[in-house]
């Protein structure tokens, strides 16, 4: 990612009617590079997007575009270089999708607006591109949220900018569309080099997709740096103010909180299998008690969120013959166990004992016993 920034802010001041949101903000975007905004709602990641691309007046300080000051840049200037999608239904009544898309060749027209065999040809691999030919010549006004998002991302790749600014572009998509819509941009990153610049809510997405973070919060630009920085547990959870429930890195996603009181059941898991079963036993309403885990487990983050007792051991480490009676002991006295593992080795040796103290006491229970009654 070197070279200089192709879109910047220096000591950028956005806000309403004069009055700061956020000010001295100097953020940039390199080309072959996705820069992304995280943060609360409200916290200012349209405005701050706004700002950049003229549709909010900047009440202090500089964006600059390809090196020079974007306020002294004609439109089709700055049309030839940034492309935007936005968040806003623009007005399509009379417009088929492909009218729509048809528009990102504009700045490349003469006056009347008259697209040559070339523009046409480029508007219609930009439809190809966000796979929307089926609907490409239905009325814009009549196709859904999620199309209409596909047919904008195809107006602005029609105008083949340097540059794409994006506020919240997965909003209406479902999953398939999300990522096919991401896709495209990592390849036009990769391929032509475009720079980007998006908002996102979803951040899963925002960590896997991201060159560089922007975090957003309070009136203020908290942080910015890398996706092996910016996702860690703790810091997520601050930045967003989470209080019921936690973040978690390793999948990227949340966690409700645990249900408290004495557990009703111990889950004897490791590897990932045990997942499902903490996440439905939160879901019921079920407090449970989880282990013997090593930190280095893929079912430890989200045991540990979800669990009312939880027992777990260093990473790549097994428990001693003593803290496994301890374990053992617990989950007898608890008096119902399910085991997800399918088989034991040597890294899980402490809960084939847990299972084989299970077995033998007769508490052991498959999930499906629990659910039908065992539970109750």
């Amino acid at each position: 990612m070197n070279g200089t920034y192709y879109i910047s802010t220096e000591q950028m001041t956005v806000g309403y009617d004069g009055r700061p949101l956020i000010e001295n903000i100097n953020i940039g975007v390199r080309r072959g590079e996705i820069l992304t905004l995280i943060g609360p709602n409200g916290s200012g990641k349209s405005t701050i997007l706004k700002s950049m691309i003229k549709q909010l007046k900047l009440i202090a300080g500089t964006v600059v575009l390809d090196g020079r000051d974007m306020a002294g840049l004609k439109e089709r200037d700055v049309a030839k270089k940034l492309a935007i999608v936005m968040t806003e239904r623009i007005k399509g009544e009379l417009m088929t999708c492909r009218d729509v898309a048809a528009t990102g060749r504009y700045p490349y027209t003469g006056r009347l607006g008259i697209l040559s065999k070339k523009d046409h040809a480029i508007v219609d691999a930009a439809i190809e591109t966000v796979h929307a030919e089926d609907f490409a010549d239905r009325p814009f006004s009549a196709i859904s949220d999620g199309q209409r998002q596909r047919i904008l991302l195809a107006r602005a790749i029609a105008q083949q900018p340097e540059v794409i600014v994006l506020d919240e572009p997965t909003s209406f998509l479902d999953v398939r569309h999300k990522l096919q819509l991401l896709d495209i941009l990592k390849n036009m990153v990769r391929e032509k080099q475009v720079a980007v610049i998006v908002s996102l809510h979803e951040l899963d997405l925002a960590e896997k997709i991201s060159d560089r973070v922007v975090c957003v919060a309070n009136d203020r630009i908290d942080r910015c740096d890398t996706p092996e920085n910016i996702f860690k547990d703790d810091y997520i959870s601050t930045l967003y103010g989470i209080e019921n429930g936690s973040f978690n890195a390793l999948f990227g996603s949340v966690e409700l909180p645990s249900v408290s009181g004495e557990p009703r059941v111990f889950v004897i898991g490791g590897g990932g299998s045990g997942i499902p079963v903490y996440r439905a036993l939160q879901r019921a309403g079920v407090p449970f008690a989880a282990g013997i885990l090593p930190e280095s487990d893929l079912d430890h983050p989200v045991a540990k969120a979800l669990a009312a007792e939880f027992f777990a051991v260093p990473a790549f480490s097994t428990s001693t013959d003593e803290e496994t009676e301890n374990v053992i002991r617990r989950m007898l006295a608890i008096g119902r166990a399910i085991c997800t593992v399918p088989s034991f080795g040597e890294t899980n040796a402490a809960n084939e004992k847990l299972y084989e103290a299970a077995k033998e006491a007769g508490i052991l229970v498959s999930a499906d016993a629990f659910w039908k009654g065992a539970g109750s």
